[in-house]
């Protein structure tokens, strides 16, 4: 992959589920400063952009956090960063299916006046069934991941230029019905709403280090991957930040909390017609779908490196010879994802998802420190400013992040993590590449 193909495979697999669905779900905990909440989880999410970049250019191999983790911190540490990255991409990539799903029933309602029944289209719990349409997504993002590295990034390009003109195309509308009374009071739950905003509005966040999952497909990793991860992060804040203003500014945010095709709400009440809504329902259609894509690929990547060094089953490993990609790992994947896409509520799933992130994002801040005291000659391509500064702060960023969540959502966290530990003693630890060295 080339400098552009990572970087827009970053912004691919971050522009999505976050901003056209959480936000609806974001604004009723801070009103309309949950345009601040997107900048303080942007700035948490810089600190630790900028320790994936000096990693990702100074051990350029695929793996993301996982691998750096591993080469810094030591096998066990690398063990729960990988296992929490397992729950961030497999439980995002659900979330983002089920967003995909609510925008198709929204696309559809508006240019052919069809629903998906309710029991078909979303999961126990939200009222349905099973989540048929995230079943669909997941499916077909799978089936081109089987293509090859090279089609699956080339056809993300495509996606990302058209989902970056969807949300222009959302501002312009929006901004034109831009009331600044709107956005007073501006911050009615006060700094607690903002901070507790920020946390759920992480999850629009995950997904710029996915260039770093691509270190083997890199054509030039110690240069390319640094700037990607940072030019990514850069352009989906600008984005967001737009989409935020706008949106709060074009109706009273009280009409905007709480719905599900939250920007497609903002169109239809601003302009009175459909078709604005159509247009941003299709692109939603086709955004989501890229961050199925993206982050599924940087899923079966981290499970390869696992492999690799012995912590999973040597499955997860095996390349398919025609096409070049790991076969058994994707469809693997694609199962479970899928169980958990169709069966599980989005804003759970979005909630775990942050957590997970949070603490892989606190292990590579980290990682920084402790590479930078026992290997300070390694050859670096680029070095985090302000050091120690920089990643220390990252890590308070990511704790305090992680102390905004529910109790349900850190149970959650809590039992994955044992239950991973006892994965790692019941297999990992015995089969690991350390292990048989030893032996």
């Amino acid at each position: 992959m080339t400098l552009t193909q990572l970087t827009l495979f970053s912004v691919g697999a971050t522009l999505g589920t976050g901003i056209f669905v959480i936000l609806g779900e974001a604004t009723p905990l801070a009103g309309p400063a949950v345009v601040l909440a997107f900048v303080l989880a942007a700035v948490t999410a810089l600190f630790s952009a900028l320790s994936y970049a000096e990693l990702a250019g100074t051990i350029p191999i695929s793996g993301s956090s996982y691998s750096y983790a591993y080469a810094t911190l030591g096998e066990l540490v690398a063990w729960v960063a990988g296992w929490c990255l397992i729950l961030e991409y497999a439980v995002s990539v659900s979330a983002v299916a089920v967003g995909w799903g609510q925008y198709l029933n929204e696309f559809l309602r508006q240019v052919a006046d069809v629903v998906i029944p309710e029991a078909l289209a979303g999961p126990p719990g939200s009222g349905g069934v099973v989540n048929v349409p995230a079943l669909v997504v997941v499916a077909l993002a799978t089936s081109l991941l089987l293509r090859g590295a090279s089609e699956s990034a080339t056809a993300n390009v495509i996606m990302v230029f058209v989902k970056v003109g969807v949300l222009l195309f959302f501002c312009v509308v929006a901004f034109s019905a831009y009331d600044a009374g709107d956005l007073t009071p501006f911050a009615p739950m006060g700094a607690a709403g903002i901070s507790a905003a920020g946390a759920k509005v992480f999850f629009s966040y995950i997904g710029f280090d996915a260039a770093s999952t691509a270190g083997e497909e890199s054509r030039n990793p110690r240069r390319d991957l640094p700037l990607a991860i940072l030019l990514s992060l850069a352009i989906v804040t600008v984005v967001y930040v737009l989409v935020a203003l706008s949106a709060v500014g074009a109706m009273p945010w009280q009409r905007l909390a709480g719905s599900e095709a939250s920007l497609a709400k903002v169109l239809t009440e601003t302009t009175g017609a459909t078709w604005p809504s159509a247009v941003l329902s299709a692109g939603a259609v086709i955004a989501i779908f890229s961050v199925v894509l993206t982050v599924m690929y940087g899923q079966t990547r981290i499970l390869f490196a696992m492999s690799r060094d012995g912590l999973i089953p040597r499955i997860f490993q095996r390349v398919s010879p025609r096409r070049q990609v790991p076969a058994a790992n994707t469809l693997i994947v694609a199962a479970f994802i899928a169980l958990l896409a169709g069966l599980v509520p989005l804003g759970r799933l979005a909630d775990a998802t942050s957590i997970g992130t949070l603490f892989a994002f606190a292990v590579v801040n980290a990682g920084v420190v402790v590479l930078r005291r026992t290997k300070p000659g390694l050859r670096r391509s680029f070095r985090t400013p302000l050091y120690p500064l920089t990643p220390i702060l990252g890590v308070v960023f990511c704790l305090f992040l992680m102390s905004r969540l529910d109790s349900a959502t850190w149970l959650t966290f809590l039992a994955w993590t044992a239950f991973g530990l006892l994965v790692y003693i019941g297999y990992g630890f015995r089969h690991s590449r350390l292990a048989r060295g030893a032996r």
